[in-house]
């Protein structure tokens, strides 16, 4: 049975989509909707389907089974509630919106039009993001300590600068922390738990945008742990994310999304990593470019929210838990507002 995808969007991160999608037998792309013409002209001529400018034309194509939603951030839930109610299932890239507000009228949506709603975090999916989150569910780093997790990119001014959204309140919800910052703010709580305190500090350091290219918050996690996290797109020339976890059996050091250190009392884990190693590769340069050169996590993505259609299951990341790192995120707005305040994380 082919599945048919709808793709909303027209940018980068559409294409990301478009080549994901045809690397799975049967599925095709149906249709494309985007503000720009010659591009999504383009993308349906490389990938197929069918281009629109009239959104509500796009979404009453037949034969579609579900969307993509590749648009800017502030656009998700409008979008997102428009494909439910026209019985589509609705696959969102991160973050699923600006708002937890806005989050929850997209998931009480595709609960009302009974559709399956799920959120593209696809380092979840990466092999080596995967070894550590079984052996944090094994307790292999005994107590969890601390954890410091870095995003140090570069994004040129013209990144923002030829951009209508980028940057913005209204359409990406804030900037480095949000955009860039926010897949590692889901690592975090998948891999480590609820945060419950926040403090925070973000600026305007270096580009010229209403929203901030810096943000440091320390967190406190419900197990006790604690964390320091900053996210940048101003440190020039850009550097590979970096995730470090302590604990008391432990440390592990993730880098570039692989794993460069394993320091464990396990004797076992180290045998595993050695095996993982010689059987991955990550080619993706996220660290000086928004372009995703490595498709192969959104395809597993995709795939796993097919499979939850078929199954009548939850995916892998659904509304619910792609909710949970907006909520985080916003905390570390208010509390950076606040900076001599702890916040707590879901207060008003």
């Amino acid at each position: 049975m082919t599945i048919h995808i709808g793709l909303i969007g027209g940018g980068n991160i559409t294409e990301t989509h478009a080549r994901a999608a045809r690397a799975i037998p049967g599925v095709e792309i149906s249709a494309i909707h985007g503000t720009n013409f010659e591009k999504i002209a383009h993308l349906c001529h490389e990938h197929g389907g069918t281009p629109y400018q009239d959104f509500a034309a796009f979404l009453k194509h037949r034969p579609m089974d579900l969307v993509i939603v590749g648009s800017p951030s502030g656009l998700h839930a409008e979008q997102g509630i428009a494909a439910a109610h026209q019985g589509l299932h609705v696959l969102t890239e991160k973050p699923i919106e600006i708002t937890t507000a806005r989050a929850d009228a997209l998931i009480a949506a595709a609960k009302q039009y009974d559709v399956r709603l799920g959120v593209i975090f696809q380092d979840r999916t990466k092999p080596h993001i995967r070894q550590l989150k079984n052996w944090l569910d094994q307790n292999l780093l005994g107590k969890v300590l601390f954890v410091d997790a870095r995003v140090k990119w570069y994004r040129p001014p013209d990144y923002y600068a030829n951009s209508h959204w980028r940057g913005t309140q209204a359409l990406d919800g804030g900037g480095a922390l949000i955009n860039q910052g926010v897949h590692t703010v889901d690592l975090l709580l998948w891999l480590l738990g609820d945060v419950v305190r926040v403090q925070a500090r973000t600026a305007t350091l270096f580009h010229k945008i209403e929203a901030e290219d810096t943000a440091v918050a320390i967190l406190e996690f419900s197990s006790g742990a604690l964390g320091v996290f900053h996210a940048t797109t101003a440190a020039y020339p850009g550097y590979p994310r970096r995730v470090e976890i302590s604990g008391t059996q432990g440390t592990v050091i993730l880098e570039h999304d692989r794993i460069i250190a394993a320091n464990l009392r396990n004797a076992p884990a180290a045998a595993e990593l050695a095996a993982l190693n010689q059987s991955t590769k990550d080619e993706n340069q996220s660290a000086s470019s928004a372009a995703v050169s490595d498709f192969r996590g959104h395809q597993a993505v995709i795939e796993d929210f097919l499979a939850a259609i078929r199954q009548n299951r939850v995916s892998a990341c659904d509304g619910l838990e792609g909710r949970r790192s907006i909520a985080l995120i916003e905390t570390i707005y208010r509390a950076a507002k606040t900076p001599d305040r702890l916040s707590t994380v879901g207060s008003a």
